[in-house]
Parts: C-alpha cells; sequence; structure tokens
C-alpha cells in the first residue's frame, strides 16, 4: 500500500481557493445568477404595426374525409372494433375552428460561475491583463434564430493554478470499495476455508482482490484525475432560449386543449422583429387582447436579466370538427382536429379486453 498520506475528500472547494477578479466580485463556484445586460448604446426604434391578413377562414371538413380519418384511428387501437367507423352513419357535422396564438421571444443571457478542471500545462493568465466584462466577451457560436442553444466559454486572464482540494495535492483518494484491505472472498466468505480445505479462490487468505484498486488501498482523484493540481478559472455560460407562450380560444367543442399541443394548424398570421408590436385587426378580439398582455410580459420578464433578440408571433386556425354518428341505434360523437385530421373518441362504442403477449 502507498505511503503517501490520503485525507477524505471534501465536499466542495474552499471559498478561499478563487480569486477576485474585478468585474467578478458576486462570482462563486455553482453559479451566482444571471447577469444583466447592458443599456444599448443607441436608443431603439419603438416596434410597428405588422401586415393585417385579408383571410381568416378555413375550409369545412367533408364527411368522407371525417370518415377515413375515423377508420384510421380506430385501425390504430388494437381493442377497438371495426363496426362503428365502418358502420355508423354520420348525422352531424359542427365545426369549432380555434384559434391558437403563439409567442415567441428569442433571447441571449449570460451567468458566470468558478470552475475547475484538471491542470494539462494551460498557463495561468491571472492578472496578467484586466478580464473582459461577461458581456463583452464574444461567443464563439453562432445561433440560429428562434433555436436553443448553450456554449461555455473560458473567460481570458481568470485562470490559476492550485493544488487540488480533494487529494491534497497527492493525486490519489482512499478506495470506497476496500479501504485497501481487500474485499471478503465470495467463495469461503473471507473464512479462507471451504468444505474443511484451504480455499482455491483465494489461496486461504479469505482475501478476494479489489478490481477498483488492486488492493493498493487508494485510486486515482476523480477531481484532478492523478494530476495533482487544477486550473481554476471562471467560466462564461452563454445561453440562447426560445420562450415560447402559447393562448388557445376556445369553442366549447368539448375537446380538450391538451390534445391540441400535437397537432398544427393554418397558419394565417406571423411576424417577427426585435421587439413586437401588439397584434391589431383580428376578428375575435380574445387574440388581439392575448397578444397584447403576452408582449407586455415577456418584455417585461425577459428583459431584465436576459438580452431580446427577436420575438415572433403565430395566429393558427386550428380546425375542429364535432361529429355526430348514429350506430344500433345509439348516438355517438368524435372529433377529427388539427391539419393530421386526428381524432379523439372518448367512450367509443365497441372495445374489447385483448392481452398483448
Amino acid at each position: 500500500m502507498t505511503s503517501a498520506a490520503v485525507y477524505p475528500p471534501p465536499s466542495a472547494p474552499a471559498a478561499n481557493m478563487f480569486g477576485n477578479v474585478p468585474g467578478y466580485e458576486g462570482t462563486v463556484a455553482g453559479g451566482g445568477g444571471y447577469l444583466p445586460p447592458p443599456m444599448p448604446m443607441e436608443p431603439v426604434a419603438p416596434p410597428q404595426p405588422g401586415p393585417v391578413p385579408e383571410n381568416w377562414n378555413i375550409p369545412t371538413l367533408s364527411e368522407d374525409v371525417a370518415r377515413e380519418a375515423f377508420k384510421s384511428f380506430v385501425n390504430s387501437q388494437c381493442c377497438y372494433s371495426e363496426s362503428p367507423a365502418k358502420d355508423g352513419v354520420i348525422t352531424n357535422m359542427e365545426p369549432f375552428n380555434t384559434y391558437r396564438y403563439r409567442l415567441e421571444t428569442f433571447t441571449e443571457s449570460r451567468s458566470t460561475e468558478w470552475a475547475h478542471k484538471p491542470h494539462e500545462g494551460e498557463p495561468a493568465d491571472f492578472y496578467t491583463q484586466t478580464a473582459p466584462r461577461p458581456w463583452e466577451i464574444q461567443a464563439t457560436k453562432t445561433p440560429s434564430l428562434f433555436i436553443n442553444l448553450t456554449e461555455e466559454i473560458r473567460v481570458p486572464y481568470t485562470s490559476s493554478i492550485r493544488e487540488c482540494f480533494t487529494c491534497h495535492a497527492t493525486g490519489l483518494m482512499p478506495c470506497d470499495e476496500c479501504q485497501g484491505n481487500g474485499k471478503p472472498c465470495w467463495v469461503c466468505n473471507g473464512t479462507g476455508m471451504r468444505d474443511n480445505e484451504s480455499c482455491s479462490r483465494c489461496n486461504a487468505t479469505g482475501k478476494d482482490n479489489c478490481n477498483k484498486c488492486d488492493n493498493r488501498g487508494t485510486k486515482e482523484c476523480e477531481t484532478c484525475e492523478g494530476k495533482r493540481q487544477l486550473l481554476t478559472y471562471i467560466k462564461l455560460k452563454v445561453e440562447w432560449t426560445n420562450n415560447v407562450e402559447d393562448h388557445v380560444i376556445e369553442q366549447n367543442s368539448g375537446l380538450k386543449v391538451d390534445d391540441l399541443r400535437s397537432v398544427s394548424g393554418k397558419e394565417l398570421f406571423k411576424n417577427n422583429q426585435y421587439l413586437l408590436y401588439p397584434l391589431i385587426g383580428f376578428p375575435n378580439p380574445a387574440i388581439s387582447e392575448a397578444s397584447d398582455r403576452l408582449i407586455r410580459e415577456h418584455q417585461s420578464k425577459y428583459a431584465q436579466n436576459s438580452r431580446i433578440l427577436q420575438q415572433r408571433q403565430t395566429v393558427e386556425l386550428i380546425p375542429i370538427t364535432k361529429v355526430n354518428y348514429k350506430w344500433k341505434d345509439d348516438s355517438h360523437v368524435y372529433y377529427v382536429y388539427g391539419n393530421e385530421n386526428q381524432v379523439s373518441a372518448d367512450n367509443y362504442p365497441a372495445t374489447c379486453c385483448c392481452v398483448i403477449l
């Protein structure tokens, strides 16, 4: 067993392990929250009203399409008989076209934290020059609008070389499997004997080999990977996030609003700007009210600790058709909804119990 002293690993680095960098006084290990962006150098032009579409209508669903959608739905269910879909008679179809307003606010946020990695020969540049402020650092990745992306950057002129706080610069940690004593032999249960004879598995020692440390009692330090030293530095985390919020105007069709999350509708309107202007001229005032409310909320919520790069608003008309049909003299209902013609049919009248082997 090695003679080097091995200390119990601490749970975290000491607070005085990291230096004091001007402009980063609040930075701690594990992160300290998002940093507010600087004020723009020039006044920002106010958002302008977007164009108003001319057509807010969508074609109604035909009986043939509704029936075929129903058949496809039933065929996809292992315990549904096809008889209601095949033999049922449609008695009435009622459209409940539903508007969905979506607001997307694409932001860039920045946060810092003290971090460390095994020292692999990198030079220490702490205080060789003044460290740039978080929002002065150029990101190397180029985000696409409305697509989430993250980049982590080592802040220049913040790197120092320190002794590893876990192993106290020994490069070793106690083996948590055997503590250097070897594991009890599984054949003889640590007795060295089996059936009144010396155990051949462990040569009568009662000990089995520890695969983690080969009975040395120590293993490579996981923090410094045996390097004994750490490179400590300030890590800048840049996050581009698409913050999305939907508002659905319900039409009391009976279909659950959650079902609509899985389908698309006919796109009636879309515009994007750096900052959006609330939607005006929409025939349903509830959509205009939702647009005004959500735009104000997003600009208030995300401008505090992030930089708004772009906003986009979309209005979709999601077709919902309530289909009443008769089968065996009883009335039943199903719904066809979305561009995908998905079907919802609670209380389907012909189900059976089946067993999947």
